[in-house]
């Protein structure tokens, strides 16, 4: 974990902390003092520290999205934050619907983005969609912003999709 650290300059690791800060707060506002706020808050905080090693790596680590999948999934189950079903289903669906994307895009989403989408679907439930209109609606206005600003030969432009997803998901953490 301390080369990932070691990877995130300090003004990154800063706005990071500030960001997940300030969405603590909101969450804690939005929610009140319970169970739910403090899964929402978690998973917002995990949800910009892997934005910012994203941004700074292009990879999603496998030791923080899996085991806080787990226990966000673990958290939902136990303190009954809806139907029972409705958070393991929405993160097989939502981890299944970019594993498809994966397999057909030929490196333009990654594996990462799979676990990582396993991860909203398991905090969000039903508000994944949500999570996946914003991440992707943001995502394609960044890309025809490249294209516009470097022409045509940007169409191979590659970029991190992860942090667009977060930000979706720190958004419609709001909505569960």
């Amino acid at each position: 974990m301390s080369e990932i650290a070691s990877s995130l300059d300090a003004r990154l690791r800063a706005v990071a902390a500030s960001v997940a800060a300030a969405l603590v707060a909101v969450d804690a506002a939005h929610f009140g003092l319970g169970t739910k706020a403090v899964v929402a808050a978690c998973l917002s905080v995990v949800l910009v520290a892997l934005a910012a090693i994203d941004i700074a790596t292009r990879r999603i680590p496998n030791a923080i999205v899996l085991p806080t999948a787990a226990a966000v999934l673990a958290a939902r189950l136990a303190f009954g934050h809806g139907t029972l079903w409705e958070w393991p289903a929405a993160g097989v669906a939502a981890a299944a619907f970019l594993l498809v994307a994966a397999t057909l895009s030929g490196g333009g989403v990654g594996m990462g983005d799979v676990k990582l989408a396993l991860l909203l679907g398991f905090g969000l439930g039903r508000a994944t969609l949500l999570a996946f209109l914003i991440g992707f609606g943001l995502a394609a206005i960044y890309s025809v912003a490249v294209l516009v600003r470097r022409g045509l030969g940007a169409r191979r432009t590659s970029f991190a999709l992860g942090p667009f997803l977060a930000f979706g998901g720190c958004v419609a953490v709001l909505f569960t």
